[in-house]
């Protein structure tokens, strides 16, 4: 998937845990089918699984896991991952890895999920998600998902002109312009997750019931949450999902923004490595381009 990306295997990793967590040594390991952009997960037993960062930019999240979960969950409506153990670099491989409490569920499809339901439930996330005290979070900055809009600018230029004669520029850039004329937000800043995208929520019976893989989270401008009204919603379920979350007009100008522009890097990026992620980008697009 990526140039960079550090490889695993299960004889790996079952050395890395007899070493480290000899207590589970005996338990099966199996790798999980589905996959992100930057972590490599190993069923372990039936109530654990290992999340293994497979690229650079994912160094941190095990250690923002273990720090920053326990304390924001008991606030949550909905369940996030139990960080259960802390493994170190070794065996070859290279990065601090965790393990955490299985979640059971699939991710959200059109066949699987009550969206209407699903939109209020986010909406309930995402508002408590951002009720949360904020003090000693991990702040975002530079081009990270919750900084300051303005920073993008160089990449929105870039990524439009890769993708020139592809999308409809023109309202690509009246969709940033919007988002920069609705100001930054107003405050030291809020929790926010940062990738609140189908592959990162988890179904059970119709029913959405747990947010995984916080690798972005942050405390800044909480626009990025709002994203799944392009990515997940269509039509009624995104007037609910916008009315149950009580956005103000300015932060969904920024939120649109910041749905555009993973979607204008993504596609390029993704395109011949992970087809459907490319997709899911130009779907993304597609949506925010025409709400504008």
């Amino acid at each position: 998937m990526h140039t960079d990306d550090v490889l695993t295997d299960a004889a790996q990793v079952r050395r890395l845990v007899a070493a480290q967590f000899p207590e589970w040594a005996d338990l099966p390991l199996t790798p999980v089918a589905e996959f992100g952009t930057d972590h490599w997960l190993y069923r372990l037993g039936d109530e654990l699984v290992i999340r293994m960062p497979r690229i650079g930019w994912a160094v941190d999240q095990a250690e923002s896991d273990q720090r920053w979960l326990p304390v924001l969950a008991p606030h949550l409506p909905l369940a996030v991952s139990e960080p259960v153990a802390l493994g170190q670099p070794g065996e070859g491989y290279p990065y601090p890895w965790l393990v955490v409490r299985w979640l059971p569920g699939e991710n959200p499809r059109d066949d699987n999920v009550d969206l209407a339901r699903a939109a209020v439930d986010l909406a309930e996330f995402v508002v408590a998600l951002q009720k949360i005290d904020p003090a000693g979070g991990p702040r975002a900055s530079g081009t990270s998902r919750g900084a300051t809009l303005e920073n993008l600018a160089d990449t929105v230029d870039e990524h439009l002109a890769v993708l020139d004669g592809e999308i409809d520029g023109s309202r690509a850039r009246k969709v940033f312009a919007l988002g920069l004329e609705a100001g930054p937000w107003p405050g030291d800043g809020a929790w926010l997750h940062g990738d609140l995208q189908a592959g990162n929520l988890l179904v059970r019976n119709r029913r959405l019931t747990a947010v995984i893989d916080f690798g972005c989270l942050a405390v800044g401008d909480p626009a990025p949450d709002y994203a799944p009204a392009w990515s997940l919603f269509t039509g009624e379920s995104r007037r609910s999902f916008r009315q149950s979350s009580g956005v103000d007009d300015a932060t969904w100008a920024r939120a649109r923004a910041w749905t555009m522009i993973p979607a204008l890097t993504g596609l390029p990026y993704y395109r011949d490595t992970v087809p459907a992620f490319a997709e899911m980008a130009r779907y993304r697009l597609g949506q925010v381009l025409a709400d504008v």
